[in-house]
């Protein structure tokens, strides 16, 4: 499965160049420092990108070599459904990439129905043993060494028998969100509950608009602080905040109605994870396509050829051979990125990509970041796919972005 996950000086120098965009001393700088600080840790135990929306956009097939953000791995592992060539995964956290390498382990190791135990419900008690008598082995040293160290009186793999979902920077972020939900005199189980989308909608009007216009959670909507549970770092908040004329409540207020009224429960696994902390108990429920009982098979035999890195996208692809890659997926990192680290990323991605390469990305606002940034002479090698990228964010069940964005490698303009 490729090279160890190691927390080393220049993954750490990576992630500080990719988030600190001001002065140290400055008031967003301190903020900057803040977040990459954090993000050295587990942030996403689980991604908040729609995997089922990416494979559409991309047409993910057997003849594709995908390069990838990784995050919380579940979109890396949902794509191994579409049975790529293969599939290459940087992540700029130690811990994300250790995350990577336990569910593909996992996925060769363990039976269907111990898979879904681990990842599925994620709180079953036997799950440890299943990590020290099969997956262990499979995992490489310093994977082993990440989940197995002690936090207070357990190791980080007991977090399986826990609840996994509901720890992590994102798992804490939820988790204070529900406490002042419950404050605020909200329950979500009635939400859970209902059997239509009219439902969804009645619940979200009469119990969750009103929270918007709460002094409390106006005054914690607008602190960039507060959304750093979310992964949104300083500049990407300015984006979301750009939105709604510079006020971040509006814009996170339409977004939690598309969350909760747009698509219905027993399709949107996005919504259960926010509102019941997990899947569905009981294992009917929606989930990522890598859980689906159907995919299973294909997933096993697929992660073998996954590589996994613990560096920038940009870095990894400096060192890879020209026309080596047909799909690019960036999460919305470049919402991060410098006019110079965009130009060096989309470089580096036009060099390698083959003909009939396909590149997709999202971003906190609705606008497409790219034009006006990177050069003409490089941006102008691509063809926006406005119609793909219009049915992507429409589609997307996360509903956390405001924009989804598909670029196709223009005849005959491979580098």
């Amino acid at each position: 499965m490729s090279d160890q996950a190691t927390d080393t000086p220049t993954a750490r120098g990576q992630l500080g160049g990719a988030v600190h965009q001001n002065a140290a001393l400055s008031h967003t700088g301190l903020l900057e420092r803040m977040f990459s600080q954090l993000f050295t840790g587990l942030v996403y135990a689980q991604i908040w990108e729609d995997p089922v929306v990416d494979m559409q956009a991309l047409d993910l097939g057997p003849e594709d070599d995908l390069v990838c953000i990784g995050s919380g791995g579940c979109n890396m592992m949902s794509y191994l459904s579409a049975d790529p060539a293969s599939i290459t995964v940087v992540d700029l956290s130690p811990a994300h990439v250790a995350l990577h390498r336990l569910k593909l382990a996992a996925a060769q190791t363990l039976t269907q129905k111990q898979f879904y135990d681990f990842f599925g419900h994620a709180d079953r008690p036997s799950n440890p043993d299943l990590y020290w008598q099969h997956i262990r082995p499979a995992l490489d040293t310093q994977s082993q060494r990440y989940w197995e160290t002690r936090r207070g009186l357990s190791r980080r793999i007991d977090a399986f028998a826990k609840g996994f979902y509901r720890f992590g920077l994102l798992g804490n972020f939820i988790s204070a969100a529900h406490g002042l939900s419950k404050l605020l005199g909200v329950s979500y189980k009635p939400y859970l509950e209902s059997q239509t989308l009219a439902q969804q909608k009645v619940f979200y009007d009469r119990q969750i608009a009103p929270l918007f216009d709460s002094p409390v959670v106006q005054f914690l909507a607008r602190r960039r602080a507060s959304l750093f549970g979310l992964g949104i770092p300083p500049a990407q908040f300015d984006k979301l905040a750009a939105d709604g004329g510079g006020d971040v409540v509006p814009v996170l207020r339409e977004r939690t109605r598309k969350l909760m009224c747009d698509f219905p429960l027993s399709e949107n696994y996005f919504a259960w994870a926010a509102f019941n902390r997990g899947y569905r108990e009981d294992g009917t429920g929606p989930v990522p396509p890598y859980l689906e009982a159907r995919h299973f098979a294909t997933v096993s035999k697929a992660a073998a050829r996954v590589s996994t890195h613990n560096r920038s996208l940009t870095d990894l692809l400096a060192g890879e051979p020209a026309e080596s890659r047909s799909a690019y997926v960036m999460l919305d990192a470049q919402d991060w990125m410098s006019d110079a680290q965009l130009t060096a990323l989309w470089s580096q991605i036009t060099r390698t990509a083959r003909p009939g390469a396909r590149a997709i990305f999202r971003t906190g606002g609705t606008k497409d970041i790219l034009p006006g940034r990177v050069p003409d002479a490089i941006l102008g090698r691509w063809r926006y796919d406005a119609m793909a990228s219009a049915k992507g964010i429409k589609a997307d069940r996360s509903a956390i972005y405001g924009g989804f964005h598909v670029y196709r490698l223009a005849r005959g303009a491979s580098a």
